[in-house]
């Protein structure tokens, strides 16, 4: 199994982000053009929070709030579980379990260098089990 950097090496390399004084519609824009379900939330160079389409469905649409008024940090997720590009796939996929994530930025000396999904970490547990399926297939075979 991979670690986090290299899964991001696998990744287009490109940081969406939005800034919290952006307003919702503006940072759901940004997102549906990049076709992406979080954006990291940047002040001043520094990561301080995460927006997710979560965030927008439970915090601004059900709360039939206005979401060209209402501004990122109103809604965002302020306390990000990031993780270290040394991280392992598996250990990302327990920790998204465990807090019920489906991002994880990657953080490394304070700097963000990517993001990570659920979707990269159980692509990459599934190549894993196949590589592992198919040498127990040459093994059983002979070959």
């Amino acid at each position: 199994m991979r670690n986090v950097s290299d899964l991001l090496k696998g990744k287009p390399v490109r940081m969406v982000s939005v800034k919290p004084e952006d307003t919702v519609r503006r940072a759901l824009t940004v997102m549906a053009e990049e076709d992406i379900g979080a954006a990291i939330v940047i002040s001043g160079g520094r990561l301080v929070g995460i927006l997710s389409e979560r965030d927008y469905a439970r915090k601004v649409a059900l709360r039939g709030r206005d979401w060209e008024s209402t501004r990122v940090e109103e809604i965002m997720t302020a306390n990000v579980v990031c993780v270290s590009p040394r991280a392992r796939a598996r250990d990302c996929m327990a920790l998204m379990s465990e807090k019920n994530i489906r991002h994880l930025p990657v953080v490394e000396e304070g700097r963000v260098v990517g993001m990570v999904s659920i979707r990269d970490i159980v692509t990459d547990i599934i190549a894993d089990q196949d590589f592992t399926i198919s040498q127990l297939e040459h093994y059983i075979s002979g070959q």
